[in-house]
């Protein structure tokens, strides 16, 4: 991964600094970009809930060789992993690759290594156009995103999704507040669980709710009928002060583990951080900024090497906290002090 990185480095020089800790202090405010807004307290509290997790290890058992694929969504997977959807590489990722190129890393180098890529939305259009297409390509292997925007573009972008082939889509709810977006004449806005029920029937099929931060909305997500949510805070692009993604993760668990598919992502940095999450309530793990950077320094190959990083750094902490399955992780292997 070491040329890549470099190679990143170079071609992301101003947007991205290739941290040797992505941890959102170097790059804090940077949006555009790829920092967190504001002072980035949102992002680095996701590194930072997640860095203090500890694991109870465990080595007195037989698993040597564990599961690590999932059934996600009808989907086999053979990883618990997705790359989050990340576009406008022109203008958050220094523009140096083209948003074609970034996207077809993504969804053709998680299709061969058996996982999920996803894709964004944004201005200008071809960003989710890219992503389609891609999709389409790739014989509807992705999962597209939109954003929630006003009715009109919002159900014309579900149905390019349908016309794109893809059997899940979701939406980004926690850009709704993207005063950008509003400056650009293209408003995006919350929605009600009524309104947000409608919008998941009409798109007819799996439909996943990014951004939710609280069990009030797990449970509202729930009610509008919803078949993933994802733990996520934008990766501290939207809102700053919010909490890392893992300190509400257990409670949202508890309240909708049964009801939804459980995902989530936020500062997510190795396999360890994947199990973490896992252990904590989540059924998979999305990565977002490491992807971009694996992609756009290595392209279809950088990204299938960091996948093949975090498969081995997953598989070495399943074998030293003894979980047998991806799909079955016991909350009991997080070291919580008496």
């Amino acid at each position: 991964m070491k040329e890549t990185y470099d190679t990143a480095r170079k071609l992301m020089k101003g947007y991205c600094r290739v941290c040797p800790e992505c941890n959102g202090i170097a790059c804090a405010g940077q949006v555009p970009g790829m920092g967190g807004l504001g002072t980035a307290a949102s992002f680095k509290e996701n590194v930072t809930a997640l860095g203090k997790i500890r694991f109870n290890m465990r080595l007195i058992h037989n698993v040597t060789e564990p599961d690590l694929s999932i059934s996600l969504l009808g989907r086999q997977m053979a990883l618990p992993l997705m790359a989050a959807p990340i576009g406008g590489v022109s203008f958050n990722m220094g523009g140096q690759v083209s948003e074609e190129e970034y996207i077809r890393a993504i969804v053709r180098g998680c299709k061969e290594k058996g996982i999920i890529g996803c894709t964004g939305d944004g201005v200008p259009d071809f960003i989710h156009e890219t992503g389609l297409k891609e999709i389409k390509d790739a014989k509807g292997h992705g999962i597209p995103f939109i954003k929630p925007w006003e009715d009109k573009e919002l159900f014309e972008k579900i149905q390019k999704v349908r016309d794109a082939g893809a059997d899940t889509m979701g939406i980004d709810i926690d850009a709704a507040g993207l005063i950008t977006l509003k400056k650009m004449g293209r408003p995006v806005f919350p929605r009600g669980i009524e309104k947000l029920g409608k919008i998941i029937q009409q798109a007819s099929m799996k439909f996943i709710l990014k951004g939710v931060m609280t069990v009030q909305d797990a449970r509202a997500a729930v009610e509008a009928g919803a078949d993933a949510i994802v733990v996520s805070n934008h990766g501290g692009r939207v809102l700053d002060y919010l909490p890392g993604s893992a300190s509400v993760l257990p409670a949202i668990s508890d309240a909708v583990k049964d009801q939804v598919t459980l995902l989530a992502d936020g500062g997510v940095r190795s396999g360890g951080d994947v199990l973490k999450l896992l252990a904590l309530g989540a059924d998979a793990v999305m990565i977002g900024r490491p992807f971009s950077v694996a992609a756009v320094g290595g392209g279809q190959a950088g990204v299938e090497s960091y996948i093949d990083k975090i498969k081995t750094e997953l598989e070495q902490a399943m074998v030293l906290t003894g979980v047998k399955s991806a799909s079955q992780v016991p909350g009991n292997i997080i070291f919580r002090p008496i």
